[in-house]
């Protein structure tokens, strides 16, 4: 999908402030530094729309980006970093589980995981904790390029097996270096948001 238009609304903390655009909206989760920036920056085709960075915990906030008019992706800040205090992360937690349990018109959540290792107990739990509240999940296993050809199989089948999700979850192979499955996430999105 060619993006025209990809632009950051408003950072958000709370209710009150997300967007009244009746759009609807794709949420991205995932650990610090598992390449969320990089993901909606390359399907986005933009190079700086969402920040990336050498130092994991730059999101705070929930970020919410106009696309083309016809949905907003949400960026939501990344877990398991260690350097931010008990108090932050409560507060994100908070901030989070108020956004995923009462927005109507979020319609699924984008749950990255890296590739080259097992999925963490956050992500474990964060899987669990969507599936609860009975959210779509796409799966992306980011981080491809940096796995030997050879090795491939064995690691997505890992991630797979350690994470146990259910059928309907689809997963896509994604590389931020290569551009693979750029297409296949895209084609997952659009289903997902019905655009």
């Amino acid at each position: 999908m060619k993006v025209n238009k990809a632009e950051l609304i408003i950072s958000a903390v709370g209710p009150d402030q997300y967007p009244e655009a009746a759009l609807p909206e794709i949420a991205f989760a995932g650990r610090s530094n598992v390449g969320k920036s990089s993901f909606i920056n390359t399907i986005t085709q933009r190079k700086k729309l969402a920040y990336t960075s050498q130092q994991p915990g730059k999101t705070r906030t929930l970020n919410f980006y106009n696309i083309d008019d016809v949905c907003h992706f949400v960026d939501i800040p990344g877990y398991g970093y260690a350097k931010v205090s008990k108090k932050e992360r409560a507060f994100w937690g908070r901030m989070i589980e108020e956004y995923i349990q009462t927005r109507p018109r979020l319609k699924g959540v984008v749950l990255l995981l890296d590739a080259r290792h097992d999925p963490s107990e956050q992500d474990l739990m964060m899987y669990d904790w969507l599936k609860h509240y009975q959210i779509p999940i796409i799966l992306v296993l980011t981080k491809m390029d940096k796995l030997k050809k050879t090795k491939r199989t064995a690691h997505v089948k890992q991630v797979i097996d350690v994470l146990e999700p259910l059928p309907e979850d689809n997963h896509v192979l994604f590389s931020a270096e290569t551009g693979e499955g750029k297409e296949e996430a895209w084609g997952f999105i659009r289903a997902l948001g019905g655009f």
